[in-house]
C-alpha cells in the first residue's frame, strides 16, 4: 500500500519520505527506530557519563529570570541536585513557566543536556545546562520511569513525531504481518512472532522487549539473506568460463619491475585467481586482506591478465574519490612501466563531453581497463568484450549492483575485494557465493602503528602533538562520530570541531572537513587537496574509511572512540602508516566505565584486523546496538554481524534445516517462506526464479 494512504502523508510528506527510500507502508514498518527516548532513573550532575538526555531531580534554588534575545525570549531558573550541585535550566519562548516555579519546589526536569566538554577561551568546563527539559512532579515521573518512545533518522523536513504517528496509525489500522517462519524454527531459536516483533520494536514496553522483538528481526534479515545466497550459488555453480585467460609474461614483467617484492600472501592469491581464469567456471572469488596488505597490487595483475589476453577488466569503487585515486594510481603505473594497456575513468560527476569519450573507448576496447563507481552500472554503459568485473569494498554494493555490472559481460569472472576483517567462520556465511582468499600478510618494511586510549582531557596534549607533526610537513586526521551538533546523539561532530580546532590550532595550519552529506565534486576537491598537502588537517567523519590513501598523514584521532565498534576503529587506523613515517593512533575515550576503556585497549595491543575482529566478535553485544555501525555490515536494516554474531549463526543453521526438511515442515508456511523469498530475491539479487 502507498503511504500516500496513511492519514496526514500528503505529496509533499510523501516526496521527504522517498528521499529515506520508504515508499510503501511496508517499507514504513521496515524504517526502524535508530534509538530510543527512554525515561531512565534521575541522576545526579556527578554521575553524568555522556548522556545527550537525561533526567535530574531538583530542587529550585533561584527566581526565575526572562530575558530578551532578539526575537527569543529566554527563561532560567536554577535547580539544586540531589548531593547540592547546580543545575541550570533554559527555556526558549516559554515565558508563561515563570509563574509555576518558587524557591524550595522539587521537579524531575528531563532534557538535552548542554555541557562544554571543549577546553577553549571563555568555556565554563563542568557547568551543565538542561535546555528546553519537561517538568514532571515525582509522582508523574514514577509511572513514566521506563517507557520508551521510538526515534527514527529524518530528513530535512520531517518530523520524528509524524513517522511515529505514521508507523502507529498503520500498526493500529488492522495491519497483520504474515507468518513465514515454519513454527519448528520459531520454537528452535525462541523466536517471537514476526507481527508482534514489528510492533515491539516500534514501541516496546522496555529494553528487554525490543531486544527480543530485534532479535527476530535480524534473524529474518540474516536467514532470508542465507537462504537466497545458496539458491543464488546453486544458480551461479552451472555458469561455464566463457574466458579462459592465461597468465601473462607481460604481467609478470611488470611485477618483477616494481620497486619491492610481493608476499608470499599475495603470489598466493595471484596463482588462486590465474588458477579460476582457466578452470571450467566462471571466477565468483572474494580477496579479503587487513587494511595496507597490498590487495591493489593484486587487482591490477587480474586486470592485466585479463588486458593482455585482448579482454576488458572493470573495477568498481563504491566513492568518487576511491575511484579516482584507484584510476591516478593504475594510471601511473600503465605508463611509468610502458605497459601499453589504457585505462579510463567514469564516474557521476563528469562532464557529459569527458563521460561520450569515455563511452566510446569503452564500447570500441581501446580502454581495456576501466575504473569507476556505480556509473559503470548505467545503461549508456557499452562494452566490447569484458572479461572481469573487480568491486572494491564489496559489502557497500551488494550482491544486486555486483550482479548488474556482471551483467554488462557475457558472465564475466568476478572478484569482490574487502579490507573489513571479518573473521573467516562468518565470511563464510556472509560470502556464501564466493570462494575466499585471505592476504594474511603485510608489505616488509611497514613500521608498526604507535596507538594510546586517553580521556577527554588529554586533548590539548592531541592538538600539541598535531601541531608539531604539522611543523614536521606531516598531516593529520580527526574522525567525529556525527555531522551536524544538533543530532540526537551526544557526540562530537565535524563542524563544530573544525572550529575548534581552527581556535586551538596556529593560524597557518589549514583544517577542513568532509562528511558524506557534502556533494561529490566537494568531496573530490578537498580529498585531492588534502592529499597535495594543501589541508595539512582534515575532520571527517567515517566517510575517509574506505581505502583512501594519503601516505604523508601520520596522526588519526578519533572522538569518542566508544561509539565505535572495534573493527570500525582499525578500518581508521589503516589512513595511517601508509609511508615512511613514524604514525600515531590516539583515541579519545568520552566514557569514564572500566569495561569501555579496556575494550579500546585492545588497540593498543594489536595491530591485526582480523585478531581484533574476533575480540570485538566476543565483546559486543546486543546492547551495543546503539553505537556507529562496524563497517562491512552487508546494509541489513537492523542486524549488525559483531553484535548478533551468534543470531547470525543460528539463522544459517535454520536456513540450512529449512532447505533439506522442506517435505517435512508445515506447507502453509513453506509457501509463505517461499513467495516472501521470491520478493526478497528479486529486490536484492535481481533474479528471476
Amino acid at each position: 500500500m502507498n503511504i500516500r494512504e496513511v492519514k496526514g502523508i500528503g505529496e509533499k510528506t510523501e516526496k521527504l519520505f522517498n528521499k529515506l527510500g520508504v515508499y510503501t507502508t511496508e517499507e514504513l514498518l521496515e524504517y526502524y527506530p535508530r534509538n530510543y527516548d527512554e525515561y531512565k532513573t534521575p541522576i545526579t550532575a556527578k554521575s553524568l557519563d555522556n548522556e545527550a538526555v537525561a533526567a535530574f531531580k531538583c530542587m529550585i534554588v533561584s527566581s526565575p529570570s526572562v530575558r530578551q534575545a532578539g526575537k527569543l525570549t529566554i527563561l532560567v531558573i536554577k535547580g539544586k541536585d540531589e548531593n547540592g550541585d547546580i543545575i541550570t535550566l533554559k527555556w526558549y519562548n516559554m515565558p508563561f513557566l515563570k509563574g509555576r516555579f518558587k524557591i524550595g519546589m522539587h521537579f524531575i526536569f528531563r532534557g538535552k543536556i548542554s555541557k562544554n566538554v571543549f577546553k577553549g577561551k571563555g568555556s565554563q568546563e563542568g557547568d551543565i545546562i538542561l535546555e528546553q527539559p519537561e517538568i514532571f512532579s515525582l509522582s508523574d515521573y514514577d509511572r513514566k520511569l521506563g517507557a520508551m518512545q521510538p526515534i527514527y533518522r529524518l530528513t530535512e523536513g520531517l518530523t520524528n513525531n509524524l513517522v511515529t504517528k505514521s508507523v502507529k496509525q498503520i500498526l493500529d489500522g488492522g495491519y497483520q504481518g504474515y507468518e513465514f517462519l515454519p513454527k519448528e524454527i520459531r520454537d528452535k531459536y525462541s523466536l517471537m512472532f514476526y507481527d508482534d516483533a514489528v510492533r515491539k520494536i516500534h514501541f516496546p514496553k522496555d529494553f528487554q522487549e525490543m531486544n527480543e522483538a530485534r532479535r527476530r528481526l535480524a534473524f529474518n534479515e540474516f536467514f532470508l539473506f542465507i537462504t537466497a545466497l545458496k539458491r543464488f550459488k546453486n544458480k551461479e555453480n552451472i555458469i561455464n568460463n566463457s574466458y579462459r585467460l592465461y597468465a601473462s609474461d607481460n604481467t609478470e614483467m611488470f611485477l618483477k619491475a616494481l620497486p619491492y617484492s610481493l608476499t608470499n600472501a599475495q603470489k598466493k592469491v595471484i596463482e588462486e585467481i590465474r588458477q579460476d581464469f582457466k578452470s571450467d567456471r566462471a571466477m565468483n572469488r572474494l580477496i579479503q586482506g587487513d587494511v595496507g596488505s597490498g590487495k591493489t597490487i593484486v587487482a591490477i595483475a587480474a586486470l592485466l591478465d585479463a588486458a593482455y589476453n585482448g579482454y576488458q577488466g572493470a573495477m568498481m569503487a563504491p566513492t568518487e574519490v576511491l575511484a579516482a585515486q584507484h584510476y591516478e594510481n593504475i594510471s601511473r603505473l600503465l605508463t611509468e612501466y610502458n605497459t601499453g594497456i589504457e585505462a579510463v575513468m567514469l564516474s557521476g560527476s563528469m562532464t557529459a563531453k569527458e563521460k561520450k569519450a569515455a563511452y566510446e573507448k569503452i564500447s570500441t576496447g581501446a580502454a581495456k581497463i576501466i575504473i569507476g563507481t556505480h556509473a559503470l552500472i548505467q545503461e549508456k554503459v557499452h562494452f566490447e568484450n569484458l572479461a572481469l568485473v573487480i568491486t572494491d569494498e564489496q559489502h557497500r554494493f551488494g550482491v544486486r549492483q555486483r550482479e548488474n555490472l556482471a551483467k554488462k559481460g557475457m558472465y564475466p569472472h568476478i572478484i569482490v575485494m574487502s579490507a573489513t576483517p571479518i573473521p573467516r567462520t562468518l565470511a563464510i556465511i556472509l560470502y556464501g557465493d564466493l570462494d575466499i582468499s585471505v592476504i594474511d600478510e603485510l608489505p616488509q618494511g611497514r613500521k608498526p602503528i604507535k596507538n594510546c586510549v586517553v580521556g577527554r582531557d588529554y586533548r590539548p596534549n592531541a592538538y600539541r602533538f598535531m601541531e608539531n607533526q604539522v611543523k614536521e610537513g606531516r598531516q593529520c586526521y580527526c574522525i567525529c562520530p556525527m555531522i551536524e551538533e544538533n543530532e540526537s546523539l551526544d557526540g562530537a561532530d565535524v563542524v563544530s570541531y573544525t572550529d575548534i580546532l581552527r581556535k586551538n590550532m596556529s593560524n597557518n595550519i589549514r583544517i577542513e572537513y568532509l562528511h558524506g552529506k557534502m556533494k561529490p565534486q566537494e568531496k573530490n576537491r578537498i580529498m585531492k587537496e588534502f592529499a597535495q598537502n594543501k589541508i595539512q588537517i582534515l575532520v571527517s567523519t567515517t566517510v575517509i574509511e574506505v581505502g583512501v590513501n594519503v601516505p604523508n598523514s601520520t596522526v588519526m584521532l578519533v572522538e569518542n572512540a566508544e561509539r565505535f565498534g572495534l573493527a570500525s576503529l582499525h578500518q581508521l587506523r589503516g589512513r595511517v602508516g601508509r609511508g615512511e613515517y613514524q604514525s600515531y593512533c590516539i583515541f579519545i575515550c568520552g566514557s569514564d566505565k572500566p569495561d569501555i576503556k579496556e575494550r579500546l585497549d585492545i588497540l593498543t595491543k594489536s595491530n591485526d584486523g582480523f585478531e581484533i575482529a574476533g575480540w570485538d566478535l566476543k565483546q559486543r553485544g546486543p546492547g551495543d546496538f546503539f553505537g556507529i555501525r562496524q563497517s562491512g555490515d552487508m546494509d541489513f536494516k537492523i542486524g549488525d554481524i559483531f553484535s548478533d554474531s551468534i543470531t547470525l549463526k543460528s539463522a544459517a543453521d535454520a536456513a540450512a534445516y529449512a532447505e533439506e526438511n522442506k517435505k517435512d515442515l508445515d506447507s502453509v508456511s513453506i509457501q509463505m517462506l517461499e513467495n516472501k523469498l521470491e520478493k526478497y530475491m528479486k529486490n536484492n539479487f535481481m533474479l528471476n526464479l
